[in-house]
């Protein structure tokens, strides 16, 4: 299928690992031009630098900024160019005790899970409107319906992306914008790798039951019964950036597996 993205310019939050990696290559093959965002300089050129021999042909970039710090995301609004499409996919978690979770780790996961996006898009939603087209994205999770006890300041976040989602897709009325949320399950992200690979040593077992045994026993909801590839993901995002899903705005759409229930 012909996405038809090849005059289009992606500038994707998080994107030098798992989900965002995964939908920078997809976007590549589909003839965006791609403007990767990792937390350092050296993680951004080593992405870059492998996007650039597998796609000699195509247009790839990047910028590190660390969404902690104001500064530099303001510094990173000025450096942009014309965006088509922005995929906030950025974020941070911990886990611990809630009752011994520090309001500064509180405050660190909604300032860079949150207000990355919110920010980015105050900037760039405005010109995408003038233009009467853009897609904007919001990654967040299944952990914003099924919470787990040890990380509910990352689910409060991942939440939070809905309500900002939709409240900017009403802003696009009548437009060509589109704005919507797309919520993974559990991928098989890098750390989805290190946490089953040290399962499996842990326990004495190979991955391939560590597993069976995080969908038997922990998200046993999912119809899937296995970990998501961040392809699969990162193909949902593509279409969903692309001139063919110009009638879904305002939605979240699911990637989860079947994990979180319900036909709606």
């Amino acid at each position: 299928m012909n996405l038809q993205l090849q005059d289009k310019t992606a500038f994707i939050t998080g994107s030098t690992a798992g989900i965002g990696y995964a939908t920078a290559k997809t976007l590549i093959q589909e003839g965006a031009s791609v403007i990767l965002n990792g937390r350092t300089e050296g993680s951004v050129i080593k992405a870059v630098q492998k996007l650039e021999q597998e796609f000699p042909n195509n247009s790839v970039s990047g910028f590190a900024t660390d969404f902690s710090k104001l500064n530099e995301v303001e510094e990173l609004v000025n450096k942009l160019p014309e965006i088509d499409i922005l995929i906030n996919n950025v974020g941070i978690y911990s886990s611990g005790s809630f009752f011994e979770i520090t309001d500064e780790d509180w405050y660190r996961q909604f300032e860079v899970n949150v207000m990355s996006g919110v920010r980015l898009s105050k900037n760039i939603l405005p010109k995408m409107l003038t233009k009467n087209w853009g897609r904007i994205l919001f990654v967040s999770s299944e952990c914003a319906t099924l919470v787990p006890i040890d990380m509910i300041p990352y689910s409060m976040t991942k939440a939070a992306l809905h309500a900002v989602s939709r409240g900017l897709a009403q802003l696009t009325k009548s437009s060509g914008v589109t704005v919507n949320t797309i919520v993974p399950g559990s991928t098989l992200s890098e750390g989805a790798e290190r946490f089953l690979e040290n399962a499996a040593e842990k326990d004495g077992k190979i991955k391939a039951e560590v597993e069976e045994d995080f969908f038997s026993e922990v998200r046993t909801s999912s119809l899937l019964q296995r970990f998501a590839k961040v392809d699969e993901v990162a193909n949902t995002i593509a279409y969903l950036s692309s001139p063919l899903s110009s009638a879904t705005n305002g939605s979240a759409i699911k990637v989860d597996g079947g994990s979180t229930g319900g036909i709606m």
